[in-house]
């Protein structure tokens, strides 16, 4: 783990969808952490890496969020109760992650937002229902956005059991671009967001996840 700090690896998933050998994927049969799981949670805090918590199943995130000592985030996640996808996440979840101190970043692909809408509105609702729930200092930015979708393509391709297209992973998934930021933060305003809640938003709620961890 000191290796990949020191390459500038400063956060990590458990799963990707899928099980492995430390945890659950959240479009498997999540069976929980695994021992060997809490050993890497244990390695990640003493290099000073950040936990994350997206692509991982319900259990095996629970878990992992209670045996950690440091603020967990969910780097490009969405709220289930607003759209209801595997890759999206409940309630239960989203609470915990705001007790750890950490951060929910919401995702600007059109499937996790519902419909394939990437409108700002669409995505404003998904930000403030996280918020309503456990407060703007916990919500942040995770878009998910590719410059190059060629290459998520491929990927896809190649690993059908990972983005089955029956859930929604299909060629040229749309995504919230990053010049409709401006946009965003115009809608937080105009939906009640002061500027303190907005700078947390854009990067600074996720700045302190970072201080109380890296090294």
């Amino acid at each position: 783990m000191s290796l990949f700090y020191d390459l500038g690896v400063r956060w990590m998933l458990i799963a990707c969808n899928h099980n492995n050998s430390l945890g659950g994927g959240c479009q498997d049969s999540d069976t929980g952490l695994t021992d060997f799981g809490r050993r890497i949670i244990d390695e990640m805090e003493r290099v000073g890496m950040v936990l994350c918590c997206s692509h991982t199943g319900y259990t095996t995130a629970l878990e992992a969020m209670e045996y950690s000592n440091n603020p967990v985030i969910f780097s490009h996640s969405n709220p289930r109760a607003v759209n209801d996808h595997e890759r999206n996440i409940p309630g239960e979840l989203i609470v915990a992650c705001a007790n750890t101190g950490g951060v929910i970043n919401l995702n600007g692909v059109g499937v996790f937002l519902g419909e394939n809408d990437i409108s700002t509105s669409r995505f404003i609702k998904h930000v403030n229902y996280v918020a309503d729930l456990v407060g703007p200092e916990y919500v942040g930015m995770g878009m998910d956005y590719l410059f190059d979708p060629n290459e998520l393509t491929e990927y896809q391709a190649a690993h059908p059991e990972i983005f089955p297209p029956e859930k929604g992973y299909v060629d040229s998934m749309p995504v919230v671009p990053p010049e409709a930021l401006y946009d965003i933060a115009d809608a937080l305003v105009q939906s009640g967001w002061n500027e303190t809640q907005l700078r947390g938003f854009l990067g600074e709620n996720n700045l302190r996840v970072a201080k109380r961890v890296w090294r």
